[in-house]
């Protein structure tokens, strides 16, 4: 079994002081990421009474979570055991879940996903994976895998999606933005991070296309713009968040100008009054953000977006509560959203608040498909 050492006892300030995200007025900092966990009922992608639980343990009185990446299609899918907003049933799983959450005073948005290149066949048959570009490397690579019925693979071959079908594809985001509201969560955050449909338009190592979505920065923002504006018809501004995730190298990905494109990414964002940007740090050692400068860890990321944005910002990536509390409180972010910390300790505000040491996490059940690792992790424990 493959673990994390538990946290040494640390007192906060500035993350449990309440902030204002858009519409969301929290009463502390501590957000919880989305996080996939592969436990929604299948075939049918259905959120059940296990997910009801596991977030229900989550929630906090004027905390924030952000659900688990949500497929907005069965096209869009590419993890086995991730939940939908696409049908009706999926509708009413996620009511229970927020109903959950809600009587226990949290907010709870819905994340909507399309993972374009990287998903396979078996997830969504007759259809092949989609992109903005073929790139034959992708499903050649033996180390790239994906979460399908039969365990994890390499994916499938993807094709590049037509201008028709794009417009299609802002349409589903639309749709399932509906659907989020019917199943009463309280706003919405667009996936468009670690090399999924939005990022594979956004990046030039994965986008070669040479009509109005390829070529120029401009161009390859074109998709992210029309979903946003499209969510937006659907949601207030400020009940809309877009997660980005700059210099990652996860599923791939890698730009010619990592800084002029997320700079540019960040700037557009400001047009839109979001609720927030979810900046994600890179923790790959990969292609750096800066010439001679590692991204393994640190916060590139939200350094330079902050250079850019002047809305409310989310960092995430491989943070303590320590590191938080400085980055807060250095103004390169607004709050801070913990995953691992949050899987092993549901009441990780309440942690953070009171000095108590964080459980470890026992990273061999992040993706499987029952209770332990899940549900089963200690709530109300004290020092």
């Amino acid at each position: 079994m493959s673990s994390k050492p538990a946290q040494s006892v640390f007192t906060s300030s500035r993350l449990v002081e309440g902030v204002s995200l858009g519409a969301f007025d929290l009463k502390h900092r501590v957000v919880m990421p989305p996080l996939t966990r592969s436990r929604s009922t299948w075939p049918g992608s259905i959120p059940n009474d296990l997910m009801a639980l596991y977030y229900e343990q989550r929630a906090s009185d004027g905390g924030l979570i952000i659900g688990e990446a949500t497929n907005i299609s069965q096209l869009g899918t590419g993890w086995f055991g991730s939940p939908g907003l696409y049908t009706e049933a999926q509708v009413e799983g996620w009511k229970n879940v927020l109903g959950k959450v809600h009587n226990k005073g949290g907010l709870m948005v819905a994340q909507l996903w399309h993972t374009g290149r990287a998903s396979h066949r078996s997830l969504h048959e007759p259809l092949d994976p989609v992109s903005a570009s073929v790139n034959p490397s992708y499903w050649q690579l033996e180390t790239q895998l994906v979460s399908t019925p039969s365990g994890w693979i390499q994916p499938s071959p993807h094709r590049a999606l037509s201008v028709p079908e794009i417009k299609s594809i802002v349409e589903d985001y639309a749709a399932a933005a509906k659907r989020a509201q019917q199943a009463e969560f309280d706003g919405i955050e667009l996936h468009a991070a670690n090399g999924y449909l939005i990022d594979q338009f956004l990046q030039d190592g994965s986008n070669q296309r040479e009509d109005e979505y390829g070529g120029s920065i401009e161009n390859r923002l074109r998709l992210l713009c029309e979903v946003v504006e499209a969510l937006q018809s659907v949601w207030p501004r400020n009940r809309v968040g877009v997660r980005i995730a700059p210099g990652s190298v996860f599923n791939q990905m890698h730009d010619s100008d990592t800084v002029g494109l997320f700079t540019a990414v960040a700037k557009r964002m400001n047009d839109y009054e979001l609720a927030y940007l979810h900046v994600v740090e890179p923790r790959i050692r990969g292609k750096a953000l800066h010439e001679g400068e590692s991204v393994e860890t640190g916060r590139l990321a939200s350094h330079m977006v902050r250079m850019s944005y002047g809305g409310k910002l989310i960092a995430n990536g491989g943070f303590t509560p320590e590191s938080a509390e400085t980055i807060i409180r250095d103004g390169d972010a607004d709050a801070v959203s913990f995953g691992k910390h949050f899987i092993s300790n549901p009441d990780l505000p309440r942690r953070i608040r009171e000095g108590i040491p964080l459980s470890e996490y026992d990273r061999d059940s992040f993706y499987t498909f029952d209770a332990k690792g899940y549900t089963d992790y200690p709530v109300g424990a004290s020092s």
